[in-house]
């Protein structure tokens, strides 16, 4: 998705949701969740036809998940990016996770889905900075355990 902020996206979602008279769960489903992934690429109204597809399947409702970009989030990723490269102000994880700063407080990624015969369909919409955030999120949540996993050997080693 070309937008940078999901919000009127969201909106949109939730008026054409509740004009087809399905109610709209609060939820997020988790990867651990057996689940088929809507594929739309390229379409950027694949969503409508989802929507159209819980409905004519007769589901009871659509679950509705929104990620906004938290400042407070966003200040922690900072503070790890920079404790992972110090004392490396130019780290490229650093200027990252500083980059994404003007990006605090939109919606990024946005998460519907509904059950039919036992499985969950799903339909996701992100941002393109919304990814980078997560993977960057995932590479300092990476370092961080090799770190602690580090200090446990260590420990280990001195308790023998």
């Amino acid at each position: 998705m070309s937008t940078e902020n999901l919000l009127s996206l969201k909106d949109d979602m939730v008026a054409f949701i509740e004009g087809h008279g399905l109610v709209r769960l609060p939820g997020y489903v988790t990867e651990d969740i057996p689940s088929i992934l809507w594929e739309g690429e390229g379409n950027p109204d694949a969503w409508k036809d989802f929507v159209e597809m819980a409905k004519r399947v007769g589901a009871p409702f659509v679950t509705f998940s929104e990620m906004r970009l938290e400042r407070e989030e966003l200040d922690h990723l900072i503070e790890e990016a920079g404790e992972m490269n110090f004392p490396d102000e130019e780290a490229s994880e650093l200027v990252e996770a500083q980059w994404l700063r003007k990006y605090a407080g939109m919606v990024g990624y946005i998460q519907l889905g509904f059950i039919y015969q036992g499985i969950v369909f799903l339909h996701e919409t992100t941002t393109e900075w919304y990814e980078r955030f997560q993977s960057l999120l995932e590479d300092v949540e990476s370092f961080n355990d090799i770190i602690i996993d580090d200090h446990d050997h260590e420990h280990d080693e001195e308790d023998e």
